[in-house]
């Protein structure tokens, strides 16, 4: 389920898309720019529908190869692979999909439930191009915290039940359920991809395998997520959530660490030292 209503000017939305879209307006004014096309509302039936073969056939994720960082290195920011704003995917929930779909869509559900910890760095780029960077961590399960780099003061914590964003400037924040944002799905303890979410779109070329994720609301519309992992590592690379008008929100991540003890206070929402706006 996806909400939507206005807070100071900023359109605020109950997903990850929401929440990262907080975070990149509340720092538009200092990010940089990159080269990348402004995504285009998409009509409920409009663009080029593929089939799950068709799919299958030409992946709209096709990207550039990265040299592998040396052991122990630290790698620098990548550049995010922005999806085509043209494209379109599968609305059916009756899908079906290959052997070799199948198997591709199960290897990500096998990476994403083997994860207990993961701790990295991110870059954002926002559907007007705006770039910003930060520190995540994750604890599952529904355990997360986005540190936005300054000037921003916006963080992102899920306590495991409860998402807030929060802006350290206004000391605000704004709750959501966890349940109702695409970040369970990487948050979950256990998940196979193809039985527990509606996917309708699986692709691999040598790059990345992506799975596509779609929801829809009677109210609202249709929301997405696309989940993007290495070919040849099966580590994640990034995730682009689509707004029900059809705006993309990418989020790649980079030297990510499975190993390091988290500290649980990191998850904790404070309810009492931010005032929350009526909503």
């Amino acid at each position: 389920m996806t909400h939507y209503f206005t807070h100071r000017g900023i359109r605020y939305g109950l997903a990850l898309v929401i929440a990262t879209s907080v975070a990149g307006a509340a720092t538009s004014g200092f990010s940089q720019n990159v080269p990348v096309p402004k995504p285009a509302p998409k009509t409920r039936d409009g663009g080029v529908q593929l089939s799950a073969q068709d799919s299958q056939k030409g992946p709209a994720t096709t990207g550039a190869t990265q040299a592998p960082p040396k052991a122990g290195a630290m790698q620098a920011p990548p550049n995010p692979f922005i999806p085509d704003p043209n494209r379109n995917v599968p609305a059916n929930i009756f899908a079906t999909f290959d052997a070799n779909q199948k198997a591709q869509a199960a290897r990500v559900s096998s990476y994403l439930s083997s994860l207990q910890t993961l701790v990295g760095n991110f870059v954002q780029v926002g559907p007007d191009g705006s770039k910003t960077k930060g520190d995540f961590v994750i604890q599952k399960p529904g355990k997360v915290r986005f540190e936005y780099d300054a000037p921003s003061q916006i963080a992102i914590v899920a306590d495991g039940s409860s998402l807030a964003v929060r802006d350290k400037k206004l000391a605000t924040q704004d709750i959501y359920p966890l349940s109702q944002t695409p970040l369970r799905f990487l948050l979950s303890d256990r998940i196979d991809l193809l039985k527990d979410t509606n996917v309708v779109s699986v692709t691999a070329d040598d790059v990345f395998i992506s799975v596509t994720i779609e929801e829809k609301q009677a109210l609202i519309g249709t929301s997405r997520l696309m989940l993007m992992v290495g070919t040849k590592d099966g580590q994640l690379k990034q995730w682009t959530v689509t707004d029900p008008q059809g705006y993309d929100t990418t989020v790649a991540v980079y030297n990510l660490d499975t190993s390091k003890k988290v500290d649980p206070g990191l998850f904790k929402i404070d309810f009492t030292n931010y005032s929350v706006p009526p909503g």
